[in-house]
């Protein structure tokens, strides 16, 4: 186990939670989280947050609502 410690972990969660790390980077962070309180609460934000933001994405607008801004365009 390699603990990176919680400057690394809090600059590299955006890339951990999409996994974009290298394994041995990724690997390093998750030892980190298991053993810090106060990474893994912010982890757990960005979590939520991410999760929040796709399930937004995947939303698609009411076809009446489509057709409207489409003809607006025109």
């Amino acid at each position: 186990m390699t603990d990176c410690g919680c400057d690394k972990a809090k600059a590299e969660l955006e890339e951990y939670l999409h996994r974009e790390l290298q394994p041995q980077e990724f690997q390093d962070v998750s030892d980190h989280l298991a053993n810090c309180d106060d990474c893994t609460g912010e982890h757990l934000v960005g979590l939520t947050l991410t999760l929040k933001m796709q399930k937004a994405c995947q939303e698609t607008a009411p076809e009446e609502l489509r057709q409207a801004i489409l003809a607006s365009l025109d």
